[in-house]
């Protein structure tokens, strides 16, 4: 059975990658409270399901605090457990809510929003470590699905993933990462007209990254860096490693190491790329 648990702050986008999975063909189970996961998981496995997709966050109450017991004890019973968290800055959320008029399950009579929120992000702070992170403040809706299905279709794999993850430091830092890098002291291509428009993917834009000694030199160091500490962290029982790589735009500097760093590590880990503010559309930016 390939077992996919959701969470994650409300408004951050749970529906979207649910009804994702029953769109794949995920059997789907919404709001389950984490103590029935493991009669859950026996009973599907005995009826036949071979995907089942469950949604589990404070909606369900106080089991929420069992979930990273209950995840080691449902590892024994499936081949397969993917465990993504999505989380959000404050000023999405609230953004969210107030666009929609819905009520957030933790407001009760006198608490504001914000501190409705901040309560939420206290009470998942030690769940959000367990799997795979994913800041949806900026994305659109298609761009998280996008992103989820990667997730499901990609092999198991035995051993850590790296997620190199390119963004734009003018439009926030993401709250998913574990390890921010910031690559603007060095050349921008930016200021080269015949580059503006091109991304860190192009040809030029590369060629004009690999020139420069101080890029190389960034590369590196932070490659050292990564190969040095990923061992600790992964004996430390990490199964997702993200690393995001930030310039000013997230168009040019940022992307091109974010592809170098993950062509270094292709060969020891399952390495995932991510390019943040050009999947949401953000590009020309300094």
């Amino acid at each position: 059975m390939q077992l996919t648990l959701i969470s994650g702050l409300s408004g951050s986008g749970k529906s979207i990658a649910l009804k994702l999975l029953e769109d794949t063909g995920y059997y789907c189970v919404d709001n389950l409270p984490s103590t029935l996961l493991p009669q859950l998981i026996g009973q599907l496995q005995a009826e036949g399901y071979t995907r089942v997709g469950v949604a589990v966050d404070v909606r369900s109450g106080a089991s929420i605090e069992a979930l990273p017991e209950v995840i080691t004890h449902v590892r024994e019973l499936v081949r397969d457990l993917r465990f993504i968290f999505l989380d959000s800055r404050d000023e999405a959320l609230i953004a969210r809510f107030s666009e929609t008029r819905r009520r957030h399950p933790l407001a009760e009579d006198g608490k504001t929003l914000q501190e409705s929120i901040s309560h939420e992000r206290h009470l998942l702070t030690r769940i959000a470590e367990l799997g795979h992170r994913i800041d949806t403040s900026a994305l659109h809706p298609n761009v998280l699905r996008g992103w989820i299905r990667e997730l499901i279709e990609s092999a198991p794999s035995a051993g850590p993933t790296l997620l190199f993850q390119s963004f734009g430091f003018k439009h926030g830092l993401p709250v998913d990462a574990d390890f921010v890098f910031d690559v603007r002291c060095l050349p921008n291509p930016f200021y080269d007209p015949a580059l503006r428009g091109l991304t860190g993917l192009d040809q030029p834009v590369i060629e004009f990254m690999q020139a420069s000694d101080d890029a190389l030199r960034m590369a590196q160091d932070i490659r050292k860096f990564i190969a040095d500490w990923l061992p600790s962290f992964c004996h430390d029982g990490r199964s997702y490693f993200t690393v995001a790589i930030g310039c000013t735009g997230g168009q040019h500097r940022s992307v091109y190491l974010a592809e170098w760093l993950a062509r270094e590590f292709a060969d020891q880990a399952k390495v995932m790329v991510r390019h943040r503010s050009l999947d949401a559309g953000l590009k020309k930016s300094a």
